[in-house]
């Protein structure tokens, strides 16, 4: 399974969500990370053929997949920021309804729902209605709503927004699980949601794609630019100003400041090994902290 993407442009009243895109993805998880308004969802709406680009085109299996049309959606799973469903249906209802929706006889359907509600932990929830689950709960019944015909392509739009910790673990593990022999991406603009399961990342800014890479490429790219020292904490102010500032940490009158940098920001400051958080800095900047604050 492959899916290309020739300078790819999506334009609403002049202005450029997605900006002359170029990439290649086959089976594997790819992370589509950027800060909030980089251009992700378009791209991926686009991808699910729900808008069509203003120029470009995306190929599957070198077809044009609004050409392939039912063909091409009948091996996608598709699950967006915010999913709609009649809050008065049990999980398994609800699943069962979207199946229909699907095609899928009957038989199979129903077979196909009780694999997937143990697969991704709701087999005890399944008759509970869809009102009364839990933001996780809710996320997980969405990802089982996309896997209901077992697609070869898997778009997940932000599939951990809003989820604590223990439940975004949850979800990494389950992604991981389900990409076996698929092509999936993730959008997110949460670094720990594709640092350890993404095969490659894909870095979005303004509608560009601006690296490609695994994490360890995407790392390096950073190298020897990661700096840690102290200083008084009066002057923490003046590097916040002056530079990317990816940690401060007080203690009594002095701070102890982890920055991204050119050359060395003070004498004595130590080289730090960098991180796919510090990368993400580097790459978007100020609004990237704000972002993580």
């Amino acid at each position: 399974m492959e899916l290309e993407l020739k300078k790819l442009t999506k334009e609403f009243q002049g202005f450029k969500a997605v900006d002359d895109i170029t990439l290649t993805m086959s089976n594997g998880v790819y992370g589509l990370l950027g800060v909030n308004g980089a251009g992700k969802t378009t791209l991926m709406r686009m991808l699910c053929t729900l808008i069509k680009p203003t120029s470009g085109s995306i190929l599957c299996d070198g077809k044009d997949i609004f050409a392939l049309d039912g063909e091409y959606r009948r091996i996608l799973g598709y699950l967006p920021q915010e999913f709609g469903f009649y809050p008065e249906f049990s999980v398994h209802d609800y699943l069962m309804y979207i199946a229909s929706i699907k095609g899928m006889r009957i038989s199979i359907a129903r077979k196909r729902v009780t694999e997937l509600l143990r697969q991704v932990g709701l087999a005890k929830m399944q008759n509970r209605k869809m009102k009364k689950l839990s933001g996780g709960m809710k996320r997980r019944a969405g990802i089982a709503q996309a896997m209901l015909n077992n697609p070869k392509v898997l778009i997940l739009d932000e599939p951990t927004a809003g989820l604590d910790p223990n439940e975004r673990i949850r979800f990494r593990n389950l992604i991981s699980e389900l990409a076996e022999e698929r092509l999936v991406l993730l959008s997110t603009h949460i670094v720990s949601d594709v640092e350890f399961i993404a095969n490659k990342i894909v870095l979005m800014k303004e509608g560009q794609c601006c690296f490609e890479g695994t994490s360890d490429e995407v790392i390096a790219s950073i190298d020897k630019k990661v700096y840690c020292f102290v200083a008084p904490r009066e002057q923490v102010d003046h590097y916040m100003r002056n530079y990317l500032v990816v940690n401060v940490k007080t203690f009594g009158s002095n701070a102890e400041l982890r920055i991204l940098s050119d050359h060395e920001p003070v004498k004595g400051a130590c080289v730090e090994e960098a991180t796919l958080e510090d990368a993400f800095l580097n790459y978007f900047g100020e609004r990237a902290g704000e972002s993580h604050a």
